[in-house]
């Protein structure tokens, strides 16, 4: 089946295997509520143009916000903030019950994360029947229930380390350490770091690029211990080894120099620039083809938008502390300083360090824990890009129309690596260390995630259930709910 997705701007069509329907800004036509408050979320992200790192912890919040209310219907899981304390009467674990209780964290959630778009979500809740402006926080109700647990998560996120208030600086997610780029746009002092670039800025006239949240590392994660837990120790080459520095630079310069349709297309495909919903939100967009494939109900959405999103965060915590220890430069520095000094990379340069790759590392999470959830590393998806069209700004198509096919999500993950190979904004060593951090911290998250699907039997709950339910359900919960074949 054709299916039609938004990604930013461009309209992509999916081939996926026993799909039923496409994704859909449509409340009617979203399989429940849980994709279609992860489809508003992700238009909140295209619309307010929000980074990678915003974007995952975004979602995260969401969608822990709805997986804590969802918990308290669930006679297995416990949240992540409250534990069991919320748990409600066995007799009141209805759809109803859960869908209420999700979507007013949703909301809850949502309106705190991206307050410039309220008007939107207080369209979606009453479009859904909800009352917007229901602040109960009577944890018998189902409102009470999402109200509660959405703001026990961002009492406890607001003071993570992101600088969401602009309490420890003032703006919103802006850096509190202070850092200053060793280059600028004019001069390569140190061609082993960071430059930021001279850009349009669309009325005739340049700007500075300034490094988008260089304090990310500093983030409490879900999972990992730190930012720092799963930093590589090798780092970038540099001109120290300037043999092998010359040769990652020329990689790069013959790659984009020479690119063909089909690499055309994977560079314009996974670029996932502004006004899109950035990689985290592309690995949300193949979760969403996974829930309709295999048929989720939301109680499956519910995990599996729960365990993606957190472990993608993380990701995203662990990726930019690499790039701020090791402050690297991009390709496009690199290439000026070797090899001619008027060089662009083939998709825009984002404005923060080289290593390791975000994308790489992105995806590869992304891919672990659809793997594991699914039980299996099966995609089946493709994407067609006609002859002529293009998805970068002042850039050609491919000259014939190009079909990127992916048997599997890791082949979708490797694919969205060497993507920023043929875009000129990575080296090859940047690109593989971030496939192997993705696919450590996706392993790190699933773990940690289990611990509150299916709590250990030391857990309060956990013991309760396995008292009056029997190990049997837990058998059956894990095989069915958790690892879906």
């Amino acid at each position: 089946m054709k299916l039609y997705i938004p990604f930013g701007v461009a309209v992509i069509s999916l081939f996926l295997t026993n799909s039923v329907k496409a994704a859909s800004l449509s409340v009617g036509e979203s399989r429940n509520e849980i994709i279609l408050w992860n489809e508003v979320a992700l238009q909140a992200v295209r619309d307010t143009r929000s980074a990678p790192t915003i974007t995952a912890r975004a979602l995260a919040i969401m969608h822990t916000g709805i997986y804590d209310a969802w918990s308290a219907y669930d006679s297995v899981a416990i949240g992540t903030m409250l534990g069991d304390t919320l748990q409600r009467p066995e007799a009141e674990n209805t759809l109803d019950n859960k869908a209420e209780a999700s979507s007013y964290a949703a909301y809850q959630t949502l309106v705190d994360l991206f307050p410039s778009q309220a008007n939107q979500f207080n369209q979606v809740m009453t479009s859904l029947g909800y009352d917007p402006n229901n602040t109960s926080t009577d944890t018998s109700t189902p409102a009470g229930i999402g109200n509660v647990a959405a703001q026990a998560l961002l009492d406890f996120r607001h003071q993570d380390g992101s600088n969401q208030l602009g309490d420890l600086n003032p703006g919103a997610y802006s850096d509190y350490t202070n850092y200053q780029p060793v280059n600028s746009a004019d001069k390569i002092a140190d061609p082993n770091r960071w430059q930021p670039l001279s850009i349009s800025n669309g009325q005739g006239g340049f700007t500075e690029q300034k490094y988008i949240t260089p304090h990310w590392g500093l983030v409490t994660p879900f999972a990992l211990e730190s930012g720092s837990q799963v930093r590589p120790t090798t780092g970038p080459k540099t001109t120290a080894e300037m043999e092998d520095y010359e040769n990652q630079a020329q990689q790069v310069f013959d790659l984009v120099t020479n690119l063909n349709d089909e690499q055309i297309t994977i560079a314009q495909y996974w670029s996932d620039g502004p006004s899109t919903e950035t990689p985290p939100g592309h690995w949300n967009l193949f979760a969403q083809e996974v829930s309709t494939r295999d048929e989720h109900d939301l109680d499956d959405d519910v995990q599996m938008f729960f365990i993606l999103n957190n472990a993608l965060f993380d990701t995203s915590i662990a990726v930019w502390d690499t790039k701020r220890v090791y402050d690297s430069e991009r390709p496009v520095t690199a290439i000026r300083y070797l090899i001619d000094e008027d060089w662009q990379s083939y998709i825009p340069t984002p404005p923060f360090p080289e290593y390791v790759s975000g994308h790489s590392a992105f995806s590869a999470t992304g891919a672990e824990i659809l793997k594991l959830f699914t039980g299996s590393d099966a995609f089946s998806a493709s994407y067609t890009q006609l002859a002529g069209s293009s998805l970068i700004p002042n850039r050609l198509g491919p000259a014939t129309d190009i079909t990127l096919s992916w048997d599997t999500f890791s082949a979708a993950a490797e694919e969205a690596g060497i993507s920023r190979r043929y875009g000129g904004i990575h080296f090859e060593d940047g690109d593989l260390a971030g496939r192997a951090m993705g696919r450590q911290v996706g392993t790190l998250a699933w773990n940690q995630a289990q611990t509150y699907i299916v709590p250990e039997p030391s857990s309060v709950l956990g013991t309760f259930v396995l008292g009056a339910l029997g190990v049997s359900v837990l058998l059956k919960r894990h095989k069915g709910v958790v690892f879906k074949s």
